[in-house]
């Protein structure tokens, strides 16, 4: 079983490292149009960096579904199943 807050933690370590900003933390209600570093480009970098991580493939429609960050930890922990 996977705790939303240990997905979240491990997603905010992705966001640091993709972003190259040690001091970000990420909140399940974060959206693209909060975090300046987030742009076009770096979202794909970042689905991709969480996909290999997690282990997990995301449709396009799933990436382009998700509102925000806790949505998609939710998204996560559906494919960890």
């Amino acid at each position: 079983m996977f705790i939303k807050s240990d997905v979240l933690a491990q997603v905010n370590t992705i966001f640091r490292d993709v972003l190259d900003n040690e001091d970000l933390v990420i909140e399940e209600t974060a959206t693209a149009d909060q975090v300046y570093e987030w742009d076009s480009l770096t979202h794909i970098q970042l689905v991709v960096a969480i996909e290999k991580h997690f282990k997990i493939r995301f449709t396009s429609s799933e990436i382009t579904n998700f509102k925000n960050v806790g949505e998609m930890c939710d998204g996560i922990i559906l494919k960890l199943g």
